[in-house]
């Protein structure tokens, strides 16, 4: 896409899992009007991505880099369109992914909850962005590994 005119905005997350004897639960923040999404925020000027998702993260849930378990080889991107008043701007949103053994969250006051759903109900919460459903999806493909070429084993 040509991004003439456009400003450009980068912004990083962390998709931040945890496995529960419910399975997998995905963790989303409430921000106000139905909207859910995951913890992320705008690049700031001397950032790397990385340390974007991590201080984003941190700030927006408490959940520190020790807390988190980063899930190597895994990005995601959403990148889009939209206006500012009269502003075009061309968003990229760099995704990450981490396991984490913690289930308290500190929300920050941009924020007004936080909930753990499960891959169906996160999917459910973020219907309204199909990009950030397919990052979910990719992300649960990558947590629950490749499939058998063959299909499932055949019993013996």
């Amino acid at each position: 896409m040509e991004n003439k005119g456009y400003t450009k905005v980068i912004a990083a997350g962390i998709i931040t899992f945890r496995r529960t004897d419910r399975g997998l639960r995905f963790l989303l923040l409430y921000r106000a009007h139905g909207v859910w999404d995951f913890p992320r925020g705008r690049m700031e000027a001397d950032e790397r991505s990385w340390e974007t998702a991590f201080r984003e993260v941190g700030e927006e849930t408490g959940l520190r880099k020790a807390d988190l378990e980063i899930q190597k080889n895994f990005k995601a991107f959403e990148k889009f369109p939209y206006f500012r008043g009269k502003e075009r701007i061309f968003k990229i949103i760099i995704f990450y992914l981490a396991e984490t053994k913690k289930s308290e969250i500190k929300i920050s006051a941009e924020h007004n909850g936080y909930a753990w759903f499960s891959y169906n109900e996160a999917r459910h919460m973020l219907s309204r962005y199909k990009a950030r459903v397919g990052v979910l999806k990719k992300a649960l493909l990558y947590i629950k590994g490749p499939l058998p070429a063959d299909g499932p084993p055949a019993s013996s």
